[in-house]
């Protein structure tokens, strides 16, 4: 697996490897109650209080790991257990993600702190400039009256030895919707009626204490079945793993897919789509339209901003259509679905064509637990050849540039990229409907760079997207869609 650059990813890695090396090796349940122990077999305590807490943080790790809510968790019921109710597990249900809130930090609250570098300065531009008299330099260095202090930022800004710092909580602050919050006892919980799913609280926290709820097991029990099983493989897959795409394909055969298809072959279908809609929403008259593949904007939408939806494209996702495509064929088989994504997971829990969701970080593990190396494999094709534009979906600008293409000049267009959401845009879409949309198309990418910096990823964004550049011109340009000839 890509290099690992922090502990709270790596036991998150660590976990998703060792349960599926036991799938593999057919005694998950016989071996999981010993997990945590051999994770964490000796007497030092480098994070927690003791080595007992930290193997009962392990052991939430293991349940959300396996599939289940580690808020439903009785603290009672093994491990062996929670592994045969995985094995026997139908379909995956929401929520998609899940805290444990014994992990949790219970961080101090949002604020702006007066750190040791303040000086008392004869300027006290800190004082002068907040508008709400908050702070107090009369007894040496300033001080901060929280009952005052609004978070307004302008005494950091106006402090000219920058002796004034913001104190955060990183998962809230990564939040993009305030979905996740202080609960009574101080620790994280997430609000499922406005969670996006998006997992950027996942990547955020330090201490890990938030966390998806995998479905790796899942895949490995249905990949054992004789029924056919299809990986639906996203484009953003370029610069995830060492060696080439090709590569990659073949190590999904190793691992048991009897198909492997380019989700850019459904980003096709959605271009196609979304160009034919965009004309004719621009020939009724329409203001603006906004594209549709992103599940988390979906979600911002329909949870935050329900005054946007109608002027959010109608078009299906890139993976439904490649779902599509692989029931086409074969009405029986599995579809899994192997992207960037966590939004992803709650998008096909809800479509009858997408059976399961895996993220990069997933197969990653799933790698690993084989013992197959992607780089030594052989070099495989995708069953299908998609377009140099269907590809460009994984980055940011990438779907905007696909309909423009398409569109090709018989609709005018002013695309403008929503290059990751927050709480401040989130507020700004409210204006849209009302005349101020900043173009008349609107790309929407709830992560920063678009799909490789989504939550489930294994390499740099910003190296991913260079490689998923290179990957995508290797194909050609898609055509313009056709037109019905008005009568």
């Amino acid at each position: 697996m890509v290099e690992i650059r922090d502990n709270a990813t790596h036991f998150r890695r660590e976990i998703l490897v060792r349960l599926a090396r036991a799938f593999v090796h057919d005694n998950l349940v016989e071996t999981v109650d010993r997990l945590p122990v051999e994770v964490l077999n000796g007497d030092e305590t480098p994070y927690r209080c003791c080595i007992y807490k930290e193997r009962a943080i392990l052991r939430t790790r293991c349940l959300a790991a396996l599939g289940f809510r580690v808020e439903d968790d009785d603290e009672v019921t093994p491990l062996s257990e929670y592994a045969r109710r995985a094995l026997e597990r139908d379909k995956p249900t929401s929520p998609v993600m899940t805290v444990l809130d014994i992990a949790c930090n219970e961080c101090v609250p949002s604020r702006y702190v007066v750190t040791e570098l303040c000086q008392s300065c004869l300027a006290r531009a800190c004082a002068v400039n907040c508008p709400f008299g908050a702070i107090d330099i009369s007894h040496g260095p300033a001080k901060i009256d929280p009952e005052k202090c609004k978070s307004c930022g302008r005494c950091k800004e106006a402090c000219p030895y920058q002796a004034i710092m913001r104190c955060i909580v990183p998962c809230e602050e990564a939040c993009p919707v305030g979905a996740i919050h202080k609960g009574k006892n101080g620790r994280a919980e997430i609000d499922f009626d406005k969670c996006v799913s998006c997992g950027r609280c996942m990547r955020a926290c330090p201490f890990g204490a938030v966390m998806e709820r995998s479905q790796i097991i899942d895949v490995l029990k249905t990949l054992r079945t004789d029924k056919k099983v299809v990986a639906m493989v996203a484009p953003a897959i370029a610069g995830q793993f060492p060696g080439t795409v090709e590569q990659v394909v073949s190590a999904l055969h190793k691992l048991g897919f009897d198909g492997v298809i380019e989700v850019a072959i459904g980003a096709d279908i959605t271009t196609r789509n979304e160009a034919k809609e965009f004309i004719e929403r621009m020939e009724r008259g329409d203001a603006f339209m906004t594209t549709s593949c992103c599940p988390g904007y979906i979600e911002t939408v329909r949870r935050h901003v329900p005054e946007l939806s109608k002027f959010v494209s109608d078009t299906a996702t890139p993976m439904h259509y490649t779902a599509e495509v692989a029931k086409q064929r074969d009405p029986d088989c599995i579809t899994v679905f192997i992207g960037p994504c966590v939004a992803k997971r709650y998008e096909g829990i809800n479509d009858p064509l997408i059976d399961y969701v895996l993220t990069f970080e997933e197969l990653g593990a799933l790698f690993v637990a084989s013992d197959i190396e992607v780089a030594n494999c052989e070099q495989a094709k995708f069953d299908e050849f998609p377009s140099l534009e269907g590809r460009g979906f994984a980055i940011t600008g990438g779907v905007a540039a696909a309909v423009k293409a398409a569109v090709d000049g018989r609709a005018e267009m002013n695309p403008v990229c929503i290059n990751g959401i927050k709480p401040a845009i989130v507020r700004l879409f409210k204006t849209y409907p009302k005349g101020k949309a900043p173009g008349n198309l609107i790309e929407m990418m709830v992560c920063e760079g678009g799909c490789v910096a989504g939550a489930g990823v294994l390499g740099n964004p910003k190296q991913a997207a260079k490689q998923v550049t290179k990957f995508s011109e290797q194909a050609e340009h898609i055509e313009p869609v056709d037109l019905p000839e008005k009568e």
